[in-house]
């Protein structure tokens, strides 16, 4: 046995990783990797906030609208409710209104309640007055009718009134209009 030591062998060297670059080889190089690298991370991050902004502002409009709209059905099934308390007022004769008139006082208090709690929901009424120009967005056309010292399109009569949500419409005023009159 002799005393002689293995001679050293160099290291291995081992290949570098691809993102790993050698800061000595060309810094240059390395600064513009770098560079470009924070700039498609900070590009990433702006979007990324961008889109957690609109989901925000998405969220709290959708938020809005369910407090305002949600209501729509139950607002449009109340609507014949209004409508046939209205009829009941008008089926009772003037001469039989004081007969009848404790009935008449708790039906139009009935009325007043439910037109309060309209308002309190923003529900309005819509009562277009005669002579005022159709509007095809807030009325419905029931019938034409020439009708002398009228212009083509004038409301001529109220048949039932619409309704807006907000700055929805419920249900279009039922009217009649004027066709051009006959000559």
């Amino acid at each position: 046995m002799s005393d002689q030591k293995p001679e050293a062998q160099p290291p291995e060297e081992l290949p570098l990783d691809e993102d790993f670059m050698d800061p000595l080889a060309d810094p240059d190089a390395e600064l513009q990797r770098l560079t470009e690298e924070r700039d498609e991370m900070r590009d990433r991050f702006m979007r990324a906030l961008a889109d957690a902004e609109n989901a925000r502002k998405r969220a709290d409009k959708e938020r809005r609208d369910a407090e305002q709209y949600g209501g729509t059905r139950l607002a449009r099934d109340l609507l014949p409710v209004y409508d046939h308390l209205h009829r009941a007022i008008d089926a009772v004769p003037e001469d039989q209104r004081s007969t009848n008139a404790a009935l008449l006082e708790g039906v139009e208090l009935t009325l007043r309640e439910l037109g309060n709690v309209f308002g309190k929901h923003g529900i309005t009424v819509l009562r277009p007055e005669i002579g005022t120009k159709f509007d095809p967005e807030l009325h419905e056309a029931m019938f034409e009718a020439a009708i002398p010292d009228t212009s083509a399109g004038d409301i001529i009569q109220l048949m039932e009134p619409g309704f807006m949500l907000h700055d929805r419409l419920l249900r279009p005023a039922k009217v009649g209009v004027s066709s051009t009159p006959a000559k």
